[in-house]
């Protein structure tokens, strides 16, 4: 979800005769629902795409920050202003913790974030829509922390021992996300008419952006068979969304609101709901970098790590100086 477009290395997915004798004993501990750590041997093709997808998801975590970072100083009360501080706050964690992850890969943090400021890796294509109303905390709340719950859950059973750790006290908090959206929905619907429009404006808005987040149709994502097989990715795609629409339904008809998609509507036979597909060309366009926002996210960024040096700089001369020290001093 927080990695829409990760593209698996090599050919596809080997088969038994394809593998080398490493190879086979590596996806025989796969299959067996071993975890792999850090200092064990694994292919080339697994430690690529992991990077891939941890640096993605942790790009995501931190410009995430970035449209809600924006409402905290409008909140309506002072209770508001604390739970978004307290959600922002995690959200910076939540991006600790996963460059952490890439970081036992072998890879360092500052070449991931030469990667995002480059465009070289994505971040999700949700954090490039603008918030324009105290609602719209809401509906991220609700809708893209949900989406993201819908994805998460399940990586904490990734094969990949410091993904999935990370991965348990993530969802815990981004469970926290989600009701705290959920409430302010809640409240703005029980509000007087205004604040029913401005939170029905905001369902509009976000419900394909939220979409998107799974990324393509799994007839068009064509480097998910390996990610599965690996055990990197839990589920498809469609999986995800299919689920995140039959879970988000019933709770927008609770709050009064209407989903923005004609189309929809309880399929009998299957038990699920039928939905209008998202548009895939807006979805690749941002992609690209040429959604709403695509440009102020990056440069916010890009302007945060370099006003940041200093503190790095500084940081870097104390750890070496107390290296320095502890090598003297024995």
């Amino acid at each position: 979800m927080y990695a829409q477009m990760i593209k698996s290395t090599g050919q596809g997915v080997k088969s038994d005769e394809q593998m080398t004798e490493q190879e086979r004993a590596f996806q025989a501990r796969i299959d067996a629902g071993e975890k792999i750590e850090p200092k064990d041997w694994m292919p080339d093709g697994y430690r690529n795409n992991l990077i891939r997808q941890i640096g993605q998801h942790a790009h995501s975590e931190i410009v995430g920050q970035l449209p809600e970072a924006n409402w905290i100083t409008r909140a309506p009360t002072l209770e508001r202003k604390a739970n978004l501080i307290a959600k922002v706050q995690d959200e910076a964690g939540h991006g600790l913790y996963l460059y952490c992850a890439a970081e036992t890969l072998g890879i360092s943090r500052d070449e991931l974030v030469d990667m995002l400021h480059s465009g070289a890796m994505k971040y999700s294509s949700i954090f490039n829509y603008p918030t324009l109303t105290w609602a719209d905390m809401g509906a991220v709340g609700w809708l893209v922390d949900g989406a993201a719950i819908m994805n998460q859950v399940p990586l904490q059973r990734t094969s990949y021992g410091p993904y999935a750790r990370a991965m348990v006290r993530i969802c815990k908090e981004e469970s926290f996300h989600q009701r705290q959206g959920f409430h302010i929905m809640m409240a703005m619907c029980n509000g007087n008419q205004a604040q029913k429009r401005m939170a029905q404006d905001a369902l509009n808005r976000f419900w394909f952006p939220a979409l998107m987040m799974f990324g393509p149709s799994d007839k068009d994502s064509v480097h998910s068979a390996q990610s599965m097989a690996w055990k990197i990715k839990m589920n498809t795609n469609d999986e995800l969304r299919q689920k995140f629409v039959d879970e988000t339904v019933p709770q927008a008809h609770y709050l009064g609101l209407t989903i923005p998609d004609e189309q929809l509507v309880l399929n009998e036979d299957t038990g699920n709901h039928d939905f209008t597909e998202p548009d895939w060309s807006e979805f690749h366009s941002i992609l690209k970098g040429d959604g709403p926002c695509n440009v102020e996210r990056l440069e916010v960024r890009a302007k945060a790590w370099e006003e940041g040096a200093w503190v790095r700089d500084g940081m870097m001369a104390h750890a070496e100086k107390r290296a320095s020290r502890k090598a003297a001093a024995g």
